[in-house]
């Protein structure tokens, strides 16, 4: 008996984590089918390429989510964050003639916001005892009024070629993007694995009060949390302006809900202390994938937004039944 509720458990645990592989699979197949172009490596390259900021950011909510948050101010914080960047490469080159020390600053000037926006994000969850939804709602709102002010509602130019490598580039014949969004999710699984800042993570998302008074600095671990999490927000504010060539004045705008429905897809509980890194960008590249479809089929753009509705909705439904299937087995 106790043999076989320890098999239920083991495929309960691979159904949550990896089911994300599965359904990739069952549309990917899908997609060979109906265009002989999709599995072309010129295509999988660009759609990964297209779904790597989204990825980024999805791996930073895949923090947040298992931790029990939500954060949808990560688009504003991305915008923002690339249109200071490319403000301050701007500034900064043409101060002191050099474009290192233009893109060097501008590439801090961008992580440091972010950074920064999520850290305020977290204190004010933490410490002022409020719910995430409020407060990322809310400066998602200031935050964009703050984008739309800098820019004055006009696109900020970049012009300099060897920054907008980060965005456009190739090394070693795989566009520079996907290496970022390697050494991000690297980064991630090992933290969420081998440290004890992402047992903690796990730990809070599980049980918070059971995590305090246990001696865990659940408001500390929190903070850091969104504070990582808008640090990737600014890293994907830098290669959006570098692969868009500029930084518009509504760049992010939705990819909060992007980033959510990745992590979603990817198996992580919205109810927080379940959920796998690794996956998330699995759930990124089929809403990749489900796009690139589209467009091989010649379907109007904006159907694109009711599918992704849709797949949320599934995703979710999916998720809780998961869940009393989980609490059944424990149980």
């Amino acid at each position: 008996m106790n043999n076989q509720i320890s098999k239920k458990r083991i495929f309960n645990k691979i159904m949550n984590e990896y089911r994300s592989f599965a359904i990739l699979a069952i549309i990917l197949l899908f997609a060979s089918i109906i265009s002989r172009d999709f599995l072309s490596l010129t295509n999988i390259f660009n759609v990964i390429r297209q779904v790597s900021i989204i990825s980024i950011l999805a791996c930073g909510m895949t923090f947040v989510i298992l931790t029990g948050g939500i954060d949808l101010s990560v688009g504003s914080i991305l915008g923002l964050s690339g249109a200071l960047c490319a403000g301050t490469l701007s500034a900064v080159t043409s101060w002191s003639g050099s474009a290192f020390l233009g893109i060097t600053a501008a590439i801090l000037t961008a992580l440091i916001v972010g950074t920064v926006c999520g850290f305020f994000n977290g204190l004010f969850i933490t410490k002022g005892s409020l719910p995430p939804f409020i407060v990322t709602l809310a400066t998602l709102t200031l935050l964009s009024g703050l984008l739309l002010v800098y820019t004055n509602g006009a696109p900020i130019r970049v012009t300099d070629a060897s920054y907008m490598f980060i965005g456009k580039g190739f090394l070693f014949g795989i566009p520079f993007p996907i290496w970022l969004l390697v050494i991000v999710y690297a980064l991630a699984f090992f933290i969420l694995q081998y440290t004890t800042f992402g047992r903690r993570v796990y730990a809070i998302g599980g049980n918070k009060e059971a995590s305090r008074l246990s001696g865990i600095d659940t408001k500390k671990i929190e903070t850091y949390v969104y504070a990582l999490n808008g640090f990737l927000a600014g890293l994907g504010g830098i290669i959006l302006t570098a692969r868009l060539g500029a930084a518009q004045p509504t760049a992010g705008s939705g990819f909060e809900l992007d980033a959510i429905a990745a992590v979603i897809l990817g198996g992580t509980s919205l109810s927080g202390g379940q959920g796998f890194v690794l996956p998330t960008v699995v759930g990124a590249v089929i809403l990749g994938v489900l796009d690139n479809i589209l467009v091989l089929m010649n379907v109007n753009p904006f159907v694109s937004d009711i599918v992704k509705g849709g797949v949320i909705l599934v995703a979710v439904l999916i998720d809780r039944k998961f869940k009393n299937i989980s609490s059944k087995i424990e149980g």
